[in-house]
Order: structure tokens, then sequence, then C-alpha cells
């Protein structure tokens, strides 16, 4: 019985065109882990930078601002766990697409570190700062700032993307 080895090899150029496909489908994944979120999630994001120095400011405001102290508070903490769930849904989503959990370890600390420490100083801020000079101007502009940095961090990720092989 005679077997012919030779006939199930491919030929040099089905080898390269192969060895091309699979260059293409490894850039598909690398390209697909880079992904930025999803746009549902960034206007979420940007939402929750809007909402919350209002909602603090509201609770923290002497005397009452618009309605009474605890609604701003109830308000506050049944948006900030949507918000988290949303989260949780973003980053399973994210799991699923890419097989890649969400780490924010691996952001660049010259960017990262000024964001999570300033952010939460503004809006913290803006809530004492409205409390004692009554003017909302500090909410709204606290809101900004916040929805700005949200934007600018997404159409970011979305640069990255874009560079990514």
């Amino acid at each position: 019985m005679e077997t012919d080895a030779g006939a199930h090899l491919p030929t040099p150029e089905q080898a390269r065109a192969a060895l091309a496909d699979t260059d293409h489908v490894r850039a598909s994944v690398a390209a697909l882990s880079a992904t930025p979120w999803q746009p549902w999630f960034a206007a979420t994001t940007t939402a929750m930078f809007i909402a919350l120095p209002i909602f603090l400011g509201g609770a923290l405001a002497e005397p009452e601002w618009l309605m009474p102290q605890w609604a701003w508070v109830v308000t506050m903490v049944a948006t900030e766990a949507v918000f988290g769930a949303l989260l949780g849904l973003a980053a399973r989503n994210w799991r699923a697409k890419t097989g890649v959990a969400l780490r924010l370890d691996i952001l660049p600390k010259w960017a990262a570190v000024p964001a999570f420490t300033l952010l939460p100083l503004l809006i913290v801020g803006a809530g004492y700062a409205f409390r004692y000079t009554g003017r909302p101007l500090w909410l709204f502009g606290a809101a900004a700032v916040g929805a700005a940095a949200s934007i600018g961090s997404h159409l970011w990720f979305v640069r990255l993307h874009r560079k990514a092989p």
C-alpha cells in the first residue's frame, strides 16, 4: 500500500496566502481587544459626570435647594447604583467580546492618576463651594469639566484604537 505524502502539502503560494490570512486575523484580534467602549457606555459615563456634582450639591445645600436633602441623597444613590450596574454590564460585554477582563492598571499613570484624583476632588469641592456660596455655577462648572473629561477620554481611546495595527 503506497501513500502519497506530498499530495496534502500546500503549494508555496497557498502557504503564503494562509500566512497572510493569519496575519490579518492577528491584526483583527489586536484591534478588537483595543476597541473603545460602546457609545451607550460613553454617554452613560458622561451623564454620570454631569449629574453627580449637581446631586451632591443638592444633598449638601444649606438651606434645601429645589427639593429636600434626603431626596437628593436618594436620587444620587439610586443613580450611582444604575451607573454601577451599567459598568458591570459594559465590563461583561467587553469580556465576552474580547476575552479580556477590564483592568484599570493598564491605563497610563500620567493620565489616570490626575483624573482619578482631581475629578473626585472637583466634584466634592464644587458641592461644598455651592453649600457655602449658594451659587449653582460651581455645580454646573464641575459638571462641564467632568463631561469634558469623560468625552475627552473616550475620544482618546478611539484615537488609540485607530492607531492599533
